[in-house]
């Protein structure tokens, strides 16, 4: 599709139509889809929330107190951005080894970064410990997440995981293990033990890259 040219110079929604939505500003993409033919009103999203760290913790109360966005105009955001993150979540193109904690941070930090949720993961490997994929257990409250090994583990099992990591953020922004932490990773070990699929790692994400590995500090 063509994009259709107002005042000599293309829409940002018809060059999104068009298939060329990397020539589209971020402050443009954010009017698509609010729907808007200004940009200013996305412009000035962009300024309060940055783009893509801001984004990931926005709630509709952060949205609606702009002049020009309702309820309507909050959800379709918000779902936008929860698409985003799912997309995320499993768009590894590499399907990289996961040998260390720093490896864990790397692959997990850049979409738990902001969110003001415990977001508990695992991480299904193979026998040579390459990425399967990213298991989402569960999202918790703001400071505790609720975890059924059954959960974690039908899933390994489906993915045919020979091993699992898991990894956590804390909102807090401070990683260190809670005795939650250590119990639950207690628990799953032993029920890793039983389906014979190893839990090698837990991993706790705080911010600025700071991380604690239940392994290396011999709480597993």
């Amino acid at each position: 599709m063509a994009p259709r040219m107002v005042g000599g110079r293309a829409t940002p929604r018809d060059l999104v139509l068009a298939g060329t939505p990397e020539f589209v500003s971020d402050a443009a993409l954010l009017s698509v889809i609010l729907r808007e033919d200004d940009v200013a009103l996305g412009a000035r999203l962009a300024r309060a929330h940055p783009i893509p760290t801001g984004l990931w913790s926005l709630r509709a109360e952060d949205l609606t107190v702009h002049e020009g966005i309702g309820p309507a105009k909050a959800a379709a955001l918000l779902a936008s951005v929860e698409l985003a993150r799912r997309a995320s979540l499993n768009q590894v193109v590499d399907r990289p080894a996961i040998s260390t904690p720093e490896d864990v941070v790397s692959l997990c930090e850049p979409q738990l970064r902001g969110c003001d949720r415990e977001h508990f993961w695992a991480l299904a490997l193979n026998t040579k410990n390459r990425l399967i994929k990213i298991i989402e257990v569960s999202i918790g409250s703001l400071s505790a997440s609720i975890v059924h090994p059954r959960e974690l583990f039908k899933e390994a099992v489906r993915s045919s995981a020979a091993s699992v990591v898991v990894v956590h953020n804390h909102p807090s922004g401070d990683p260190t293990p809670s005795s939650a932490d250590i119990h639950l990773t207690q628990r799953l070990v032993r029920a890793g033990d039983v389906l014979g699929i190893e839990v090698l790692d837990h991993v706790v994400i705080g911010e600025g890259g700071r991380h604690a590995s239940l392994r290396e500090m011999g709480l597993m």
